[in-house]
């Protein structure tokens, strides 16, 4: 069981350089998210006596698949003289056993070349870890107290911490990310197609088991994709039959309700006209009695102021 220890991870980074391919392979590519493995972090314990046979076999097994960067925990339980020491001691196995870690990028700018001796010259690193905050000297540190004095996380003096954040975070992600896509990746992406053969066995599977080359995949891919376009076009088409059906439809209920209100509007006009038609009449004919009326009341004055006169002039002669 602890001869098999790498096992999962080795099928982490498998399974994220096949996610990364099988994305890769699809005929929508606009979305690709990296989730490849660009460092591994090999933690050696501080036990003086260089490596052991474990550490020798995780990293071969892993060194094909992934930057190695190794490390040396718990650094503060070393002197310096001993830490040294053990460097040397790793460095020197790993040139023997073969192990390829992480190789730093040689370029023409001479003050990035001096960075990078000086990293390679602390290979590797030294650490130390702590989620303790103590004060030394009026500052907040992040470390570890001893009786015999601090150790911080984040001092040049006493570890790599910085160096190490440094080289991930800051100098050398973006060539990590490279040699990951253009050697770790490419080796795996090559024995992945090389495993596939014309009649469409992989080897990489169990015996016996089908799967599909690459085109074969892009061709079925895209047939999916022309199909579901044509669905959507059909779905997109209904919804606009139905949308337009839906809008004549409330056009002519609308025509409806106006002619509706205007048959209602005009017969009420119609009555309110006959109403005023009937009043008119009514007031004509109570103004025809009215001006009867009054002729004949004119017609009485007239024939009573005649009478009167006559009568005066009889008074006069008689």
């Amino acid at each position: 069981l602890l001869f098999s220890s790498w096992q999962p991870v080795i099928d982490h980074i498998d399974s994220k350089f096949e996610d990364y391919l099988n994305a890769e392979s699809r005929v929508n590519r606009r979305q690709m998210p990296d989730n490849r493995v660009h460092c591994c972090l090999y933690f050696i314990a501080p036990s003086g006596h260089g490596l052991k046979p474990l550490d020798i076999e995780f990293m071969k097994r892993l060194h094909e698949k992934v930057n190695i960067i190794p490390l040396i925990a718990k650094a503060d339980t070393l002197t310096p003289e001993e830490c040294q020491q053990f460097k040397k001691q790793i460095m020197r196995e790993i040139q023997e056993h073969k192990i390829k870690i992480y190789e730093f990028p040689q370029t023409d700018d001479e003050e990035e070349n001096k960075l990078v001796k000086k990293i390679k010259d602390r290979m590797p690193l030294a650490v130390v870890g702590s989620n303790t905050i103590i004060e030394v000297e009026g500052k907040r540190v992040r470390g570890r107290q001893y009786p015999w004095g601090v150790a911080e996380v984040e001092n040049a003096e006493h570890c790599d911490f910085t160096i190490l954040r440094d080289m991930v975070i800051r100098t050398h992600m973006q060539d990590l990310k490279d040699v990951t896509n253009n050697v770790h990746y490419e080796n795996y992406r090559s024995r992945k197609l090389a495993a596939v053969t014309c009649n469409g066995v992989d080897n990489n599977k169990s015996k016996g088991q089908l799967t599909k080359s690459p085109l074969a995949q892009m061709e079925e891919e895209r047939r999916e994709h022309v199909a579901k376009m044509k669905k959507m076009e059909m779905e997109m088409e209904q919804v606009f039959e139905m949308k337009v059906k839906e809008k004549i439809q409330k056009l002519k209920d609308s025509e409806a309700e106006l002619q509706r209100r205007h048959e209602q509007m005009k017969k009420s006009l119609e009555a309110q006209h006959r109403e005023l038609e009937e009043r008119r009449r009514q007031h004509e004919e109570e103004r025809g009695g009215w001006e009867a009326q009054q002729r004949l009341l004119e017609q009485q004055k007239l024939d009573a102021s005649r009478t009167l006169e006559k009568n005066k002039k009889k008074k006069i002669f008689s």
